[in-house]
């Protein structure tokens, strides 16, 4: 009978002792070396080990330690796995795991590149279901982010590895980069979404991108024209007639470059635009940037009945759903956006800008452009119902119904404040606006006629 609180043997292919220690549950464990060929001697090195410790790859460890190993080793399932880190995790040892073949073992960068590829993303696909406005021209950019900044900064690391502390470490790799501190946050952005979208989801445990402070500071402004130099720039000649007006009307309106090319002939109505559809490469004809429709209004008799016309010059045949920018070289699209710009720089080199002045001139900048000079004379509310900004929540709740007097306040005060900025319309060329909208939209029964 052994004596001795240890199981104490030779094996055949050994010339040191073996012990094999108890665990709490008095079962015996995974046999040790003592190191000792002489069975006295082994006796005496297998008390020290329960007194003082065994050393394992030059590691001192404990019988318990042994116990806990041997127990690990035995795990045969995910489950029995799972359910030993659980218990760490309450008892405060483990923040968080990763288990094999999990959701949260998924390649961090391939679900993110998912998460932004538009073919096969869940989210985007759950979006588009609920009818939320995204584009495709988003998700791209999206997803080059993804590829330039933050797959070389966490390839390789799975999707529930990713802790606040690494994020951190982006936001300060980030700062070094030469960029502004709008660009830097969108970069930023493009990594946040997929991942608070995974905690939703359950795919993690933790979200980490909460509690960081992201960048601040001057964003680089848009240079705007002086409302004289604007209307010097509209005295010249352009080559391009659909450039010019595309420019004018952004002037006076401050619609997006998108929005203008998906104008359609239906979407005129006698002094104003039904914005409902913005156009890029990507998306081709689209919802606008902020899913919403909105009225625009247009207080100049003149760009009205120009924009009637360029419609009727469309070669591709006139119709409600023809384009009034449209292009020369397929029916289905419209003219491509860089024209605008392209023939707005020439212009202002026509009015004596240097070619270095005038690239510092952007299409956009009509935007700032139109609100700049609305937002001195017009409330807030009234200036982003005609340019569709959103950026307030709560703001919005309170500022998306129209109240009486609003529509004839705006044309007012746009007629006040860009006085002079474009041609005055003649009688007769009024005249043609009136037959030409009856006769090519009211025959096909085309429910803005009515509204008009």
């Amino acid at each position: 009978m052994n004596a001795y609180p240890f199981s104490l043997f030779k094996r055949a292919d050994r010339s040191c002792y073996s012990v094999s220690f108890k665990d709490a549950n008095g079962k015996y464990l995974r046999p040790v070396s003592t190191g000792m060929k002489n069975e006295d001697e082994a006796v005496q090195a297998a008390f020290k080990m329960m007194r003082d410790g065994i050393t394992l790859n030059q590691k001192v460890v404990t019988i318990q330690d042994l116990s806990f190993k041997d127990m690990v080793k035995k795990i045969k399932s995910g489950d029995e796995a799972e359910a030993i880190l659980d218990e760490l995790k309450r008892l405060g040892w483990v923040k968080g795991f990763i288990v094999k073949e999990t959701k949260a073992a998924e390649d961090f960068i391939s679900f993110m590149k998912t998460f932004w590829n538009w073919d096969t993303s869940p989210y985007i696909k759950e979006k588009l279901r609920k009818n939320h406005g995204i584009h495709k021209r988003h998700c791209k950019m999206q997803s080059q982010a993804i590829t330039m900044h933050w797959e070389p900064f966490f390839k390789g690391r799975a999707l529930g590895e990713i802790t606040a502390l690494e994020i951190d470490g982006f936001i300060d790799h980030m700062g070094e980069k030469d960029l502004s501190a709008g660009r830097k946050n969108c970069i930023i952005y493009a990594g946040y979404k997929p991942l608070r979208w995974a905690f939703s989801k359950g795919k993690i445990e933790i979200d980490p991108t909460r509690g960081h402070i992201l960048f601040s500071g001057d964003e680089t402004k848009r240079n705007i024209l002086t409302p004289s130099a604007a209307a010097a720039a509209f005295r010249v000649e352009w080559k391009n007639e659909r450039a010019m007006l595309g420019n004018m009307l952004s002037s006076v309106t401050g619609m997006r470059c998108g929005e203008i090319q998906g104008l359609r002939f239906q979407d005129l109505g006698p002094d104003c635009l039904y914005v409902s559809s913005s156009w890029n490469k990507e998306d081709d004809l689209k919802t606008t940037k902020n899913n919403e429709k909105r009225t625009v209004e247009v207080n100049f008799p003149w760009l009205m009945y120009m924009l009637f016309e360029l419609a009727k010059k469309n070669p591709w045949g006139v119709s409600p759903e023809g384009y009034v920018f449209w292009s020369e070289l397929k029916s289905d699209i419209p003219m491509h956006g860089t024209v605008f710009l392209d023939n707005l720089r020439k212009a202002l080199v026509k009015i004596g800008y240097t070619e270095e002045q005038a690239a510092g001139y952007m299409f956009h900048g009509w935007r700032h452009f139109y609100t700049s000079y609305m937002a001195r004379k017009l409330e807030k509310k009234l200036v982003m119902s005609q340019t569709g900004h959103k950026t307030d929540d709560m703001y919005n709740l309170y500022s998306d119904h129209e109240t009486v007097g609003d529509r004839e306040l705006i044309q007012t005060t746009q007629r006040e404040t860009f006085a002079g900025l474009l041609p005055e319309l003649t009688a007769c060329q009024r005249g043609e606006i009136s037959s030409t909208r009856v006769l090519l939209l009211e025959d096909k029964g085309n429910p803005k006629t009515a509204a008009a």
